[in-house]
């Protein structure tokens, strides 16, 4: 009966090629959309993108070739516990990059006039890069992470410690943000559809989250395919930690495997969210298919330009017809008025 492990990474290495290309697909695509609408929320999803990318080539590209294609030779330990420890820091920069879009699509949804004050792409940068820092940092533990496949002994305490560390950052915290901010979203959307539209400030107030809810139903898409292809991976681990281990079993062993599929699925699904739900995105995509690389310049500051003269010159008439007003007639005009 051949390994599961070798048979798995040769799976996950022809899988890998067809995962990447869609992803740089997305983010070439994503990419021309952010430069063209100047919007925070493309930003946040360069950023998923490009963790989806990172977690790809640690994971399936450095593993396999460190596990299968050096024909399992000796390899060293440092360079082993650095790759791991990258695995873990692209992982979770992977996943924390949609919290602060989640964050983002509650503010505009629930308040939408501090949304246009607050959100904008420089802010948006600076969040996700210190999402990233906090993502590297995070992984530095994991150092001393026990690989499943090599070790031969029950998990101590140190391994303990990290798994529950691992799977809190990278499902437990997440999914709990997920669910809290998601139902608060389709709370304040029942509420905001029950309510009469009576006034024109109100239609003003409610326009805005009506636009968003395609947006809004890809970010719910989004962090619920996330809980769900991960979970098989967060039950596997605890299992191996408490019930039974990894190198004892070889079906545990390829459930691990398999778990690590599904999570890895995971940064593929993303793409097809995306031209399913934004008509922008799928024109931005079929713009890249067929090489068709128009201007990115944003059409808005040309347009705020044109607006800025209109009001100054509005201002310039506005201001002469007040002189006009206020400056008295001479005695010629007030003799020939008489």
């Amino acid at each position: 009966m051949p390994c599961p492990s070798s048979s798995t990474s040769i799976l996950l290495s022809n899988s890998s090629c067809p995962l990447s290309l869609v992803n740089i697909l997305t983010l070439v695509a994503l990419y021309r959309l952010s430069v063209r609408t100047q919007k925070a929320l493309y930003v946040y999803l360069l950023a998923l993108t490009g963790s989806d990318i990172l977690s790809q080539l640690f994971i399936i590209f450095v593993g396999f070739l460190l596990e299968t294609a050096m024909f399992h030779r000796d390899v060293p330990v440092l360079l082993l516990r650095s790759v791991s420890m990258m695995e873990f820091s692209a992982n979770h920069a992977s996943i924390w990059a949609t919290v602060p879009l989640t964050v983002d699509r509650y503010v505009a949804l629930c308040h939408p006039l501090l949304h246009r004050q607050i959100s904008y792409p420089a802010r948006a940068r600076r969040i996700i890069a210190v999402v990233l820092i906090l993502a590297l940092v995070s992984g530095v533990p994991f150092f001393w992470w026990s690989d499943m496949w090599r070790v031969n002994r029950a998990p101590n305490n140190l391994d303990t410690a990290l798994i529950w560390t691992h799977v809190t950052i990278i499902y437990f915290l997440p999914c709990c943000i997920f669910l809290v901010l998601n139902s608060l979203i389709i709370l304040r959307l029942r509420k905001r559809q029950r309510q009469p539209m009576c006034q024109d400030e109100s239609r003003q107030q409610l326009a805005v989250p009506g636009k968003l809810g395609k947006t809004t139903a890809m970010l719910l898409a989004v962090t619920s395919v996330f809980a769900v292809l991960w979970a098989p991976r967060t039950a596997v681990v605890l299992y191996h930690l408490y019930v039974y281990s990894v190198h004892n079993d070889w079906r545990v062993h390829l459930a691990y495997d398999l778990a690590n599929m599904l999570a890895m699925l995971n940064t593929a699904v993303n793409f097809f969210l995306y031209c399913f739900v934004s008509k922008p995105f799928r024109a931005a995509v079929r713009d890249v298919l067929l090489f068709r690389w128009g201007p990115l310049h944003p059409r808005h500051p040309l347009h705020h330009q044109r607006t800025a003269a209109n009001a100054s010159t509005s201002s310039v008439f506005s201001s002469k017809r007040s002189q006009r007003e206020v400056t008295p007639l001479s005695p010629k005009r007030c003799m020939a008025t008489g």
